[in-house]
């Protein structure tokens, strides 16, 4: 029997085409799952001569000896904790979210002896339950730590030059002791503005201080340098301080001479000091590449003594642009008092003896003509006319 259901009225369909389906093309992309078979293979390889040396100038114990926790670690102890960060620093991650890209590296992991890094959330929880005492904790083993490489490498300096200068740290949000100051390249931007010294022969770090964003003052200045004399080795005798004009003033100069260093700071220019400059004796300088230079004793306001002021002075010479082969000279630009002066050889920059009814010169040889940028800059620019835009 026959029922008229729907089921039973229903077509069955025709064939399309062909059943077979075809393989789309393999693409690479950045979600592809990729493994190898090597289960010791690292790209940090660089690695174990680090942890060889920190092993062998014994680095454990002066980490375990010095830095204090008020957290009982589980995971693993307080110093693999920062070996562990250190290499991770080392290798180039600043960040501790970074730190699970060689989470299970087979190198790193073998030499902390665990099967993987912890998490991130453990780490901030490490790092939360140090003293805060830290920061000079960490300063002492540094100071310990480049004795100790001094000796195993053999480095006998007994004069150091240290250099010591202020950069500028560009924070966002709202950062406890972000200042707006001195920021030249992101400006109006808030920052901090750590001091820091640095051993010229050896070009490493000596020591810093983290700053707020104003300007240092004259106590703190003074305290920085204390600290960084006292970061040298013991068998340093002569030291030599160099400093920009930010640490012109009568406390670092204090400081330098309490330590016994011979030193050289960057003088900021003042009115009572140009007027010692004019009244100097200025003859040739032979053993620098200044035109002049001279020196006089000179006692800034509010400082205890005089000291020597040395002064360069280079003369600003003319520019000129001479064609070769010739004794034509092209024009001559350079600088009078707060402006700038250009004399021309002639109408023409690229000949000067072209008379007004010649043909004209072919601007096409003379794509990079000094000459034509200066008058285009000076006179067409300035005189064209704006375009008035459709509102």
């Amino acid at each position: 029997m026959v029922r008229g259901r729907r089921k039973n009225k229903r077509k069955t369909p025709a064939r399309q085409g062909s059943e077979t389906t075809h393989r789309e093309p393999n693409k690479i992309r950045a979600s592809t799952p990729y493994d190898f078979e090597g289960k010791n293979l690292t790209p940090y390889g660089g690695l174990l001569p680090v942890a060889t040396m920190l092993e062998k100038l014994g680095f454990q114990e002066l980490v375990e000896s010095t830095i204090t926790s008020k957290r009982i670690t589980r995971v693993m102890n307080l110093y693999k904790f920062a070996l562990g960060l250190v290499l991770g620093f080392y290798v180039g991650f600043q960040r501790l979210n970074q730190m699970r890209f060689i989470a299970r590296d087979p190198l790193l992991t073998g030499i902390l002896g665990v099967e993987a890094l912890p998490p991130q959330s453990t780490l901030w929880r490490f790092l939360a339950g140090l003293h805060l005492n830290v920061p000079v904790q960490i300063l002492k083993i540094e100071q310990t730590f480049r004795q100790r490489v001094w000796e195993a490498a053999n480095v006998k300096l007994e004069t150091v030059t240290l250099d010591t200068d202020t950069t500028v740290h560009t924070v966002y949000g709202k950062q406890m002791g972000a200042r707006k100051g001195y920021n030249p390249k992101n400006k109006g931007k808030l920052s901090y503005q750590p001091i820091l010294t640095f051993v010229a022969e050896t070009r490493e770090y000596l020591y810093g201080d983290l700053h707020n964003g104003d300007r240092h003052s004259g106590k703190e200045i003074a305290a920085h340098i204390k600290k960084a004399v006292e970061s040298l080795p013991v068998g340093v005798k002569n030291i030599y301080g160099r400093a920009d004009s930010g640490f012109y003033c009568g406390e670092a100069v204090e400081a330098y001479e309490e330590h016994h260093c011979q030193f050289i700071i960057c003088a900021q220019k003042t009115k009572r000091l140009v007027e010692q400059l004019q009244k100097a004796e200025w003859k040739p300088s032979k053993k620098t590449d200044a035109d002049e230079e001279c020196e006089f004793l000179y006692q800034p306001q509010g400082w205890t003594k005089p000291y020597r002021f040395l002064a360069l002075r280079y003369e600003k010479a003319e520019e000129e642009e001479q064609k070769e082969g010739t004794e034509e000279v092209r024009y001559i630009h350079g600088n009078f008092g707060r402006g700038t002066f250009t004399f021309y050889g002639g109408h023409d920059p690229e000949d000067y003896q072209h008379q007004v009814g010649d043909p004209p010169t072919d601007l096409s040889l003379h794509k990079n003509s000094p000459g034509y940028r200066i008058i285009l800059n000076n006179i067409l620019f300035p005189a064209a006319k704006k375009k008035q835009q459709k509102t």
